[in-house]
C-alpha cells in the first residue's frame, strides 16, 4: 500500500514540476510575444490605467490626463491643443501616438526603464512605474507670436537658438486639436474622418514633415559654396553673369524680378536677390561642389530626428547644368522644410557651426528628478567662419536696404533673405512666400534666435519681394518675442 502511495507522490510530483516549468516557459519565454498579441487586452487596460506623464512648455504642461471611469480609464487632454500640436502630436486610444507623444512615449507612459527604481525592474516586475514628464525647449511667447502671425494661412514656422540648436518655436497652420482623438468611440472615429478630408490638410505638420522648394531664400547656400570655393573671392566684386541669363545648353532665358544685375556683385546679388547671378555662380562651384556644400547643412539626409523623424530636405544628386542652375536658386527639384531653412539661417548667424536642432531639454521622473538631458552638440561646420561672416553682413544689407525691409527692429542687428518659390504647371500657382532671418541684440555676444517662415498661401506677385511682404513681418514678430525673452 505504502509503495502505490510513494508512486502517486511521485507522480504527483512530477505534475507539480512540469506545471511551475510551464508556468516558467510563459512567463520568462513567452512573455513578450503574448504582451504584444493583438488578442490580449490587458496589456491595453494597463497602459491606460494610470495618468499619462505630461509635455511642458517651461514649466506649465501642455498636456494632461482626466479619469473616464470606462475600462481604457485615462484619457489624454491637451491645453491650447492646436497651438503646440505641431510639438506634442497626439496620443490616441484609437490611432496611436505621433510627433513627441510617440518618440517619448516610454517616458510618458511610464515603461522606460530608466524609470525604475532598480535595474530590470521592469522586467522582474512586469510593472509600469508612474509616466515621466518631457520638458520641451519651446518658448511659449515666441510659439504664440508665430502661431497668431500665420493666422490660420496654410504655412509653417520653425525658429532656432543658433548656439546650442534648441527649438524655440514650431508651428503649423491650419492646426487641430489633438484632444477630439484621445479616446475611443464615433466621436473620435468622426474626428479623425474630417480632419483626414480636410483640403487644407490640419494634421500635416509643415514645420517638419512637408517640403517645399525653398526659392530665393536657398541662394544663402548657393553662396556659402560660392566663397567656400573659392568660385568668389570678393563678394563686392562684379561677377561675369550677362543678363539675360541662358541656361546652360538651352535657349531659355532666365529672368530678373530685380534690376541692375547685369554682372552684379555677390553682395548685390543676395541684396536684390539676382537670379541670374546665383544660378551662374552655382553651375560654376559644380554638381560635386554643390552637393558637398548643401550636405553640409543638412539637405539630403534621411535620419535627421529632434526626436521626431524630419522630412528629408533633397538636392539631387545627377543633373544637368541648366538644372543645377535653376536648383542653386532654389527651383527644379531642390525641396526643404522649414526647420531646415531655419537651419540655414542658424548656420550663418553661428560663424557657421550649425548646431544640432532639438526639441527636447529633458526628461524627468513623475517627482521632477532628470533622467535624461539633451546637451548641445555640433551637426555640420556648414561654411566657414570667414564665409559666415560674409554672409551676416549680406544679410543684414537685405534687411537694411534689400528685399527684406520689414524684417527690421529697431536697435537690433537683423539679417535675412527673402524668397518666392513658383509651383504648379508651368509656375501657376500661387507663389509660396519665404523669409529666413536671424536676430542679435546690441548687448549680446551672440545671435538670440533663427527663425525660417513659410506661407503658402500668400497673395504676392511672382516676386522675391513677396517673401518680404508676407513672410518677413512674422520672423520679425517671433524674433521680437526671442528678444524680449532675453534667451
Amino acid at each position: 500500500m505504502i509503495r502505490y502511495i510513494r508512486r502517486a507522490a511521485a507522480f504527483c510530483l512530477l505534475l507539480l514540476v512540469a506545471l511551475l516549468a510551464n508556468a516558467a516557459r510563459i512567463q520568462l519565454f513567452e512573455a513578450d510575444e503574448l504582451d504584444s498579441n493583438p488578442a490580449n487586452r490587458r496589456t491595453t487596460i494597463d497602459r491606460y490605467d494610470q495618468p499619462r506623464g505630461n509635455i511642458l512648455v517651461g514649466d506649465e504642461p501642455v498636456t494632461g490626463s482626466k479619469n473616464t471611469g470606462e475600462q481604457l480609464a485615462y484619457e489624454r487632454t491637451y491645453r491650447h491643443g492646436p497651438l503646440y500640436a505641431p510639438v506634442t502630436g497626439y496620443a490616441s486610444q484609437t490611432y496611436g501616438t505621433t510627433l513627441l507623444e510617440n518618440a517619448e512615449d516610454d517616458i510618458l507612459s511610464g515603461s522606460a526603464s530608466i524609470l525604475a527604481p532598480l535595474p530590470l525592474w521592469g522586467d522582474i516586475t512586469r510593472s509600469r512605474q508612474p509616466g515621466g514628464d518631457v520638458v520641451t525647449t519651446i518658448k511659449a511667447s515666441m510659439q504664440r507670436a508665430a502661431y497668431e502671425g500665420l493666422d490660420g494661412r496654410r504655412g509653417a514656422v520653425a525658429a532656432l537658438d543658433p548656439a546650442t540648436g534648441r527649438i524655440l518655436a514650431l508651428v503649423s497652420s491650419p492646426s487641430y486639436d489633438p484632444e477630439v482623438l484621445s479616446g475611443t468611440g464615433s466621436s473620435v472615429t468622426d474626428a479623425w474622418a474630417r480632419l483626414n478630408r480636410s483640403a487644407s490638410q490640419p494634421m500635416l505638420n509643415r514645420a517638419i514633415r512637408q517640403t517645399y522648394p525653398p526659392g530665393s531664400a536657398f541662394k544663402i547656400v548657393t553662396a556659402a559654396a560660392a566663397l567656400d570655393d573659392r568660385v568668389v573671392t570678393d563678394p563686392d566684386a562684379a561677377t561675369d553673369t550677362p543678363s539675360p541669363y541662358v541656361l546652360p545648353g538651352t535657349s531659355t532665358t532666365l529672368p530678373n524680378e530685380a534690376r541692375g544685375c547685369a554682372k552684379a556683385s555677390l553682395a548685390e546679388a543676395i541684396r536684390v536677390s539676382c537670379n541670374t547671378v546665383m544660378a551662374h555662380l552655382g553651375v560654376e562651384v559644380g554638381l560635386d561642389g554643390m552637393l558637398e556644400a548643401v550636405g553640409r547643412f543638412g539637405f539630403n539626409d534621411n535620419d535627421l530626428k529632434i526626436p521626431s523623424r524630419v522630412a528629408r530636405s533633397n538636392f539631387d544628386s545627377d543633373m544637368t547644368d541648366d538644372q543645377l542652375a535653376l536648383s542653386s536658386i532654389g527651383q527644379f527639384d531642390t525641396t526643404a522644410t522649414p526647420l531646415q531653412m531655419a537651419m540655414v539661417a542658424s548656420a550663418v548667424a553661428n560663424g557657421g557651426d550649425l548646431r544640432r536642432p532639438h526639441l527636447v531639454d529633458r526628461t524627468t521622473d513623475a517627482d521632477g528628478a532628470t533622467v535624461r538631458r539633451q546637451d548641445s552638440s555640433s551637426y555640420r561646420q556648414a561654411m566657414s567662419p570667414a564665409t559666415a561672416m560674409q554672409l551676416q553682413r549680406m544679410m543684414v544689407d537685405v534687411v537694411e536696404s534689400g528685399t527684406g525691409t520689414n524684417a527690421a527692429i529697431d536697435g537690433v542687428t537683423v539679417g535675412g533673405k527673402t524668397g518666392t518659390a513658383q509651383h504648379g504647371i508651368d509656375n501657376s500657382g500661387t507663389p509660396y512666400a519665404w523669409f529666413i532671418s536671424w536676430a542679435q541684440a546690441p548687448d549680446s555676444g551672440r545671435p538670440a534666435v533663427a527663425v525660417a517662415v513659410v506661407v503658402e498661401d500668400a497673395s504676392a506677385d511672382r516676386a522675391d519681394i513677396s517673401g518680404g511682404g508676407n513672410a518677413a513681418p512674422i520672423a520679425r514678430a517671433v524674433m521680437e518675442a526671442a528678444l524680449e525673452d532675453g534667451d
